[in-house]
Parts: structure tokens; sequence; C-alpha cells
């Protein structure tokens, strides 16, 4: 797949994102979470992987708040220089301080968790397919990590942004599950 391309897409896609409206956004933001939290994975899910949302991504706050209160294991990326990422713990939300590209990151001394004994993570996108497949933003950070992950994988996007087909390159690893604010795509592969 020509960079062109996906950057060109990405380009497109930030657009279409940017001119959301707000109220759709909130919204949005409320019927993901409430979908999130009734997933059976979540529900079982000792150990659980989010990424902090910025900008107008789907929100994941919320969601790192109820797993806390339930006494879940939860996880956001630490990541470094060259595409590598790692799960790192936390106990609460204040615990989060920006990192590379801004984005709130546990601090480097938060316990790390094995990708094997992750049993949710949630997956950030630009936009994602009805098969699972995600355009990202060019890092190849979850591409990386997506490869050998034995835990449940959910796609959170807007319903506006589930696409029919996104470009997919061999080492492309599809999520299990969308969710969007209308509602549950499951994936059988």
């Amino acid at each position: 797949m020509d960079n062109d391309i996906k950057s060109e897409l990405r380009a497109l896609i930030s657009e279409e994102i940017a001119a959301l409206p707000e109220d759709y956004v909130t919204f949005s933001n409320e019927m993901l979470f409430k979908r999130v939290i009734e997933l059976d994975e979540f529900i079982i899910a000792r150990n659980i992987f989010l990424y902090h949302n910025v900008k107008r991504e789907p929100e994941t706050i919320e969601i790192a708040k109820a797993a806390l209160a339930l006494g879940k294991t939860v996880a956001f990326p630490y990541c470094y220089n060259g595409g590598i990422m790692e799960a790192r713990v936390i106990n609460d939300l204040s615990e989060l301080q920006p990192a590379m590209l801004g984005i709130p990151t546990p601090p480097k001394t938060a316990p790390i968790i094995q990708p094997e004994e992750l049993e949710l993570m949630v997956v950030p996108g630009l936009a994602f397919d009805r098969k699972g497949y995600r355009l990202g933003y060019g890092g190849g950070y979850y591409d990386r990590y997506l490869h050998g992950l034995p835990a449940f994988t959910v796609g959170l996007t807007r319903e506006r942004l589930l696409k029919e087909d996104l470009p997919v390159q061999p080492h492309d690893i599809p999520v299990m599950c969308i969710v969007t604010e209308e509602r549950f795509v499951e994936m059988r592969n």
C-alpha cells in the first residue's frame, strides 16, 4: 500500500472528524461507554488495556473509571521511539501525565503487564471498517502490539466513521469486535 494513499485518507478522515457536530460527539461518547461496559468480555475481564483519547477520539476515561471502580487492573500504553509500546498499570487516573505527542501516559515506573495477561484491549483508530481493520495514525505501535495478542480486541469508533472498506496491508490485524454508539459488530474469522 502506498503510504501517500494512507496519508491522504488520514487527512480526509481527520477533516471528517473535525466536522462532526459537538452534540453528536457527546452523545456518541456516552453511548460508546455504555456499550463497552455491557460487553461480556468487559464484565469478565480482570486485566484491561485502554488508550487515552486525545482530541475527538472516542472517549475512554469513563471506561477506565468504571473498570477501576470494579477492581479491574487497568493499563495504558507507554510508548518508546521506534513503534515499541508496553502496557503499564495505573491505580488512579491522576497518574497519567502528558508524554509523547502530548498523550497522557503512565509513569515509566508504573508496573508492566505482559501482553499474554491482558484479557480485553480497546484499540484506537481514525476509522474502522466492517471487517475490523483500522486506519491508525501511522506510527505502527498498535500494529506491532496486536501481533500474537490473546486478548479480546475492541475497536471503538463512531458510527459515522465506520467504513465499508479500508486499505489493508499484510501485517494488519483486525480487531475482534467493533463498538459504535449504535451497535456491536463482531468479527467471525
